[in-house]
């Protein structure tokens, strides 16, 4: 092992990853026993596994971090409020604060989600073939910003193999499903691809998501146009249009390219728009990883609150608006519902924040309705646009 005066840091955390796992694993349970008042939670080792995950790769440690999570050891303290809980599409939500699709890319975990604080969970991408993503290095983390660069390119395990896995499943939380284009299926094929998932989903997921955002499937953002968005949207529909479905949207949308999708979302009856996907903007970066990919975390914030204020502005009362992009804590949570989400998701700051980032920023937001004389999520809705 290379000492760790005259290497970098980074290598002499090498030989650890075989025990990294054994010691996630083996550490991180947090149901404290009667006689054991002084067992060691999650809450307590991170700010130590923190540190030796962020030396390994980021894929790597996110893998490692995902099999804990699926191991069902990794809990943290549930935080639970009346003025929290809406019922929206049919589906009752114990609280708005969700984890973003790309985490569980593969439906792996949904039965320990709620564990982690969590009021709902989707899952995916999904396509309809298998695929291995793009090729390794594809994930990156920016430290001193707050962010991360992905290129994963829907690595996932194909949607037959997901819906095997949502078959047997029995989460207490409401479940998205995320569905994208195979690489391999032309996108003058994509509806066919997006129905060939959804043929074999349609049944297993409380609501559904039409990525058409990534920037990393070649085409794909095209897809957000008009044409191909209704085409998609039509086949789906032909196969279940009774499941709530939404359309992801990009950050970087012109203002008519966004109306263009509001238009369709209202002509095809769809249950509501998450806004938003990652960027492929770095001018919101105080410094360039020079790395191809989609950027989420802080840098997102802005872009992300304009557009979903925009959103809110343009569409109908009933339309269900997710907010997404730049969620670090219970402020970045209240900020979201005040420019009109009815639900929020996290995904890199719950990476960089912690287990107990859900149920502090929970915390929280139950607090600001408190203090504001509100009794529930809707009342706090939309305030900033009124």
């Amino acid at each position: 092992m290379p000492a760790c005066d005259s290497a970098p840091l980074r290598q002499c955390f090498l030989p650890l990853r075989p025990y990294l796992l054994t010691i996630l694993t083996a550490l991180t349970v947090l149901q404290p026993l009667p006689l054991q008042p002084a067992i060691i939670t999650l809450m307590d080792l991170w700010p130590l596994l923190r540190p030796l995950l962020f030396q390994l790769d980021a894929e790597e440690a996110h893998n490692m971090g995902m099999a804990a999570i699926q191991s069902g050891l990794a809990q943290v303290p549930r935080f639970t409020h009346p003025s929290l809980e809406q019922t929206l599409f049919g589906v009752r939500f114990a609280n708005p604060l969700g984890l973003a699709a790309g985490f569980d890319k593969n439906a792996v975990a949904v039965d320990q989600w709620e564990d982690l604080g969590f009021g709902f969970i989707e899952v995916g991408t999904a396509t309809f073939h298998p695929q291995p993503g793009n090729p390794k290095p594809r994930l990156f983390r920016i430290p001193e910003e707050q962010a991360i660069v992905n290129r994963f390119g829907f690595n996932n395990d194909g949607a037959a193999r997901i819906a095997d896995r949502l078959r047997i499943a029995s989460p207490s939380i409401p479940v998205g499903v995320n569905l994208g284009k195979s690489k391999i299926t032309p996108v003058e094929d994509a509806a066919k691809d997006y129905a060939g998932s959804y043929q074999l989903l349609h049944g297993l997921g409380d609501y559904f998501v039409v990525n058409v955002s990534s920037p990393n499937t070649p085409g794909l953002r095209g897809l957000q146009e008009k044409g191909p968005l209704i085409e998609i949207l039509t086949g789906m529909k032909q196969i279940d249009d009774k499941r709530p479905t939404f359309v992801k949207v990009a950050p970087d949308l012109s203002p008519a390219e966004l109306q263009d999708v509001v238009q369709v979302a209202h002509e095809m009856n769809l249950t509501g728009i998450i806004a938003t996907n990652t960027t492929i903007r770095r001018d919101v970066l105080q410094r360039d990883p020079n790395q191809a990919g989609g950027l989420s975390g802080k840098p997102l914030k802005t872009l992300s609150d304009q557009m979903l204020a925009e959103i809110a502005r343009s569409t109908d009362p009933n339309m269900v608006i997710i907010g997404v992009g730049g969620v670090f804590t219970g402020e970045d949570v209240v900020r979201k519902i005040e420019l009109g989400a009815h639900l929020v998701q996290v995904y890199t700051g719950w990476i960089y924040g912690g287990p107990m980032m859900a149920p502090n920023s929970l915390a929280h937001l139950a607090a600001e309705l408190a203090k504001r004389g509100m009794k529930s999520v809707e009342e706090l809705r939309g305030q900033a646009n009124r």
